[in-house]
């Protein structure tokens, strides 16, 4: 397959103008290689050890989540001078689908709705909120662990799920509005912690978007490259 006809596919799946304004020219081909596309990997981060898995695999394309550009660059040194060095020297093209496939169907967070088993979803301006079933320890369970509980979460009815760094006053607001008891996300600041007005779950970014990935390597035939990051609970 030819990139563009790669890029076309891609676009049907997320199209680009449900990303938000900040990912303006961070989202589709970030970086461009060869041409005719007949392998891909996929993954939630362009790591350097995603970037040397899909460089042994042969891949053609690496579509990833997450930009490895956040920000405009005018030197290309350190990490970034390494990632980008792997990549151009494999001749290996980076497709981003951000926060486009968040929003999109079967997007991200429609991902993490289907690992929870949600029942009679309702959608927010960003994720869902769905019926449960499921104990923070199940939840826990399903999301690879290290969740932590903020407020006291008993019998979760109305689960609110926002992939990523989802902890926003507002949507807090909204989610509790539309009926909402518990609210999973990822990244909580102690200032929105403390003005929550219903028991959050926090959870990983990781967690909470690679299933996405996962699932969407899954559906193509891709090769999935799992890199989660390493993290330590001490009692």
């Amino acid at each position: 397959m030819h990139v563009h006809a790669f890029i076309e596919q891609m676009e049907r799946l997320a199209p680009p103008d449900l990303a938000e304004d900040f990912d303006t020219e961070k989202i589709g081909l970030v970086v461009e290689g060869r041409p005719e596309i007949t392998r891909v990997c996929c993954a939630l981060d362009a790591t350097p050890h995603v970037v040397n898995k899909a460089v042994l695999a042969a891949a053609d394309m690496l579509v990833v989540h997450h930009t490895p550009i956040w920000t405009p660059v005018t030197t290309m040194t350190g990490n970034l001078a390494g990632l980008m060095r792997a990549v151009l020297s494999a001749d290996m093209n980076i497709y981003v689908m951000h926060t486009n496939f968040d929003r999109a169907q079967e997007g991200v967070n429609d991902a993490l709705a289907e690992l929870l088993a949600l029942k009679d979803i309702t959608p927010m301006s960003l994720g869902c909120i769905g019926t449960s079933t499921l104990s923070p320890a199940e939840i826990s369970l399903r999301l690879g662990g290290h969740i932590r509980l903020w407020g006291e979460v008993k019998k979760i009815s109305r689960l609110a799920i926002v992939a990523g760094n989802g902890f926003d006053p507002a949507l807090l607001k909204e989610a509790k509005a539309q009926g909402a008891d518990t609210f999973l996300s990822a990244e909580m600041k102690h200032s929105v912690a403390r003005i929550a007005p219903l028991p959050c779950i926090e959870a990983t970014h990781y967690g909470l978007e690679a299933p996405a990935m996962q699932r969407l390597a899954t559906r193509m035939g891709w090769e999935y490259i799992d890199d989660p990051p390493l993290l330590t609970c001490i009692p």
